[in-house]
């Protein structure tokens, strides 16, 4: 696996969205299963390289990014939380690269479950913040994973500029 995955994941080692159970907050729902929708997190580029073959707790699956399939892990049951794709160890956040600079946005796929995502930067422990942060220049020095964070600002626009059709 790239060493910029597993120095991305060691960032988190202690650092989650808040200093108690974000989870109390929801009840867990972004991690419960939906095996009717393509629920589940998207792997980073070599990332799927952990979970092959697939721990007893998930199941890799395929979805479409930005008109490519890519991997996919989808929790069946209770995950390790030291073994959680970044992704999730990031959420509700997201690490995306904008004017060639790595960010740190509300993920807008996380408005539909996180009751926190909605609420800026003043909402979370600023530690996990922090490890977001760092977690993003680290992703951004690697060239595969640099793209994928262009290609993922990219769909966080697209998400935005939707408009509903009731209008």
């Amino acid at each position: 696996m790239m060493e910029s995955i597993q120095s991305a994941r060691r960032v988190f080692t202690d650092a989650t969205p808040l200093k108690s159970d974000c989870g109390m907050l929801c009840g867990s729902a972004c991690c419960q299963d939906d095996p009717l929708e393509s629920s589940g997190m998207i792997l980073f580029p070599g990332e799927e390289a952990l979970y092959d073959p697939a721990p007893d707790w998930a199941v890799i699956t395929y979805t479409m990014f930005e008109g490519k399939p890519v991997r996919m892990l989808r929790c069946v049951k209770p995950c390790p939380r030291c073994d959680r794709p970044l992704a999730c160890m990031m959420f509700p956040l997201i690490p995306v690269m904008i004017d060639g600079k790595p960010r740190v946005r509300a993920d807008r796929r996380a408005f539909a479950v996180c009751p926190l995502a909605g609420q800026g930067s003043d909402a979370f422990d600023p530690a996990f913040v922090t490890a977001v942060k760092e977690a993003a220049r680290l992703l951004a020095a690697d060239e595969d994973c640099a793209r994928y964070l262009h290609a993922m600002a990219d769909h966080q626009r697209k998400l935005s500029s939707w408009k509903s059709i009731l209008e």
